[in-house]
């Protein structure tokens, strides 16, 4: 039941996603250029730092709507204007490639991630690598595998670890990756599974293990401009921008791999 509430919760943000969206749509005040990213929720300290950035140097406006990878996906198919969407993984995005709703030459893998286990701080001591969640966690959380790209590299961790079966029934589902790691600082549940570049953000959970490799698919940010872009070359400029070494220095902070301008 309780699996079951979050998936109709996750669905139940839609309508507000997309008056959000909307609200934040691209446009031009002025002389002042107005983009939107569409981006999951992982990328927010990222993003963040980067739009100001970019901002005092261009004096372009960066807007951003943060939400499961799946959810955002919805509302680019329901016509929601936007000029990029930058997603963890290849589904969604293959997805709107198939449906023509990017510029496919635009579509760029930028940065590489891991699954981390994470316990909240009172575990810190009895979960110790992902063996443990078998018999010492009461409580898991990982994103909804059907519209979070973390929770379906999750489920692949813990099914190639022979855990799966183990551990399913005490799996609470969350709506995003940082809604999980809101769940372990909280110490509502005893662990959860995020990527490595959330533990930047971590108040008070402990990253306990990093998932083995060849454990899940590889993971792979990758970003394109909406074909419903209305200020393309602006757009292309900031990709081109999310590039740089100077970028990628940011995204190194926040504990991601970049795959240009240095690591």
């Amino acid at each position: 039941m309780k699996n079951k509430r979050v998936h109709h919760i996750a669905f139940l943000l839609i309508p507000a996603l997309l008056l959000c969206a909307f609200l934040s749509s691209t446009s031009r005040a002025g002389d002042k250029t107005i983009l939107t990213v569409l981006a999951g929720a992982g990328l927010k300290d990222a993003l963040n730092e980067l739009k100001d950035m970019y901002g005092k140097k261009t004096g372009t406006e960066v807007r951003y709507n943060f939400a499961a990878a799946g959810i955002l996906r919805k509302q680019i198919e329901e016509g929601v204007p936007a000029d990029i969407f930058f997603t963890p993984g290849k589904k969604d995005m293959d997805e709107l490639q198939r449906k023509s709703l990017i510029i496919p030459e635009t579509r760029t893998d930028i940065l590489e991630n891991e699954i981390v286990l994470v316990t909240a701080k009172e575990k810190k001591n009895v979960i110790k690598s992902f063996a443990d969640l078998a018999d010492k966690a009461q409580s898991i959380s990982i994103g909804l595998p059907e519209t979070v790209p973390a929770g379906k590299y999750a489920r692949e961790t813990l099914m190639s670890l022979g855990l799966w079966n183990k551990v399913e029934k005490r799996i609470l589902y969350a709506k995003d990756v940082r809604t999980v790691l809101v769940y372990v600082d909280s110490g509502n549940v005893d662990a959860g599974m995020v990527y490595r570049s959330d533990t930047a953000v971590m108040r008070s959970g402990v990253l306990a293990a990093v998932a083995p490799k060849g454990s899940h698919s590889p993971i792979r940010f990758s970003m394109a401009m909406l074909k419903s872009s209305k200020h393309q070359q602006e757009t292309k400029k900031f990709i081109d921008f999310l590039k740089t070494p100077e970028a990628s220095a940011i995204f190194s902070k926040y504990r991601f791999t970049p795959l240009f301008g240095g690591k």
